[in-house]
């Protein structure tokens, strides 16, 4: 039998005489469109067991039970059995170390073998009736961690951290030529490139601002290594601001990177920390470059001391 998502409280002294809609909204923070769907799409309140409405009156002691409705996946999503480096992992959240070279989602050019494929055939050897619920995402060619919300309740907390820019992440990336400055930041707006659906390019008439810090590691007369923090979350955003200062990444052919020493855009997505929404413990997750970026370095870098 499919799992769905739950959460179970027991009620205290100061929660005695709520009444349970004023509880779930603001001690749980389920929102009004949440509790139409545990309503009428096959969730259910329990109470000590029991079956109760939104107007029952809590008592101390009682011991409430949510469970959330069954998720259906999109009918364009196929399950795919595929490899997972699996970091992290709890009931609300996963943290998945993704390869280069994959897609996160399908598309009319990658309509199988993506991410998203692979993480519903697990969900589904779980027996999870959920769906797949990307945080964050990366480029096919971008390699690093990533956030997925195993429900599609945790996803809604997710997102709203991510729109407060409450969930933090950090890159690793290595750039054409010499940067000589040890750290600086890249203000400039992003927009699309006319006649392209998919290039970007820093657009001062009509983009969206772009801010993007980095810190120099390693320098060689070929390349720098950079540690990337994004103010902004612009798609394309370091590919696009290092490109425009001179520097972009090795391998990122679509911005002028060159392809002789990796085949792909040497980006790494090495970090990942927030404040967990239902745990309220500090999450800090680091993950190693691959091996074609490790390569490229004088020596490993600590990732724990950038």
């Amino acid at each position: 039998m499919e799992k769905c998502f739950m959460i179970e409280k027991i009620m205290s002294a100061s929660e005695h005489g709520m009444i349970m809609r004023d509880y779930l909204k603001k001690e749980i923070r389920i929102s009004r469109r949440a509790l139409s769907a545990i309503k009428y799409k096959g969730g259910k309140l329990l109470v000590d067991g029991q079956e109760r409405s939104v107007r029952h009156v809590l008592q101390e002691g009682e011991k409430l039970k949510i469970i959330f409705p069954p998720e259906t996946p999109s009918a364009f999503l196929a399950e795919d059995e595929l490899p997972l480096d699996l970091v992290y992992e709890d009931d609300v959240v996963l943290i998945v170390n993704k390869p280069a070279g994959i897609p996160v989602i399908p598309s009319q050019l990658y309509p199988s073998g993506t991410l998203a494929n692979g993480l519903l055939y697990y969900f589904h050897a779980q027996n999870l009736a959920s769906t797949v619920h990307i945080i964050n995402r990366l480029d096919r060619n971008t390699s690093g961690l990533m956030l997925v919300a195993k429900n599609r309740f945790s996803h809604e907390r997710f997102f709203k951290m991510q729109k407060k820019r409450e969930i933090h992440r950090r890159y690793l990336a290595c750039v054409q030529g010499t940067i000589d400055q040890d750290q600086g930041v890249i203000d400039a707006p992003i927009g699309r490139k006319e006649g392209s659906a998919i290039e970007r390019c820093v657009d001062w008439r009509e983009g969206r601002r772009a801010i993007t810090h980095y810190k120099v590691l390693q320098r060689s007369a070929d390349w720098t290594l950079v540690a990337v923090r994004l103010q902004t979350g612009r798609t394309h955003q370091i590919r696009v601001h290092f490109a425009s200062i001179g520097h972009p990444l090795l391998g990122d052919d679509l911005y002028g990177g060159p392809l002789t020493l990796i085949n792909r855009q040497a980006l790494h997505s090495f970090e990942v920390s927030f404040i967990h929404p239902f745990t309220g413990k500090l999450m800090h997750v680091h993950q190693q470059c691959p091996g074609d970026m490790l390569r490229l370095m004088h020596e490993p870098i600590n990732l724990e001391k950038i």
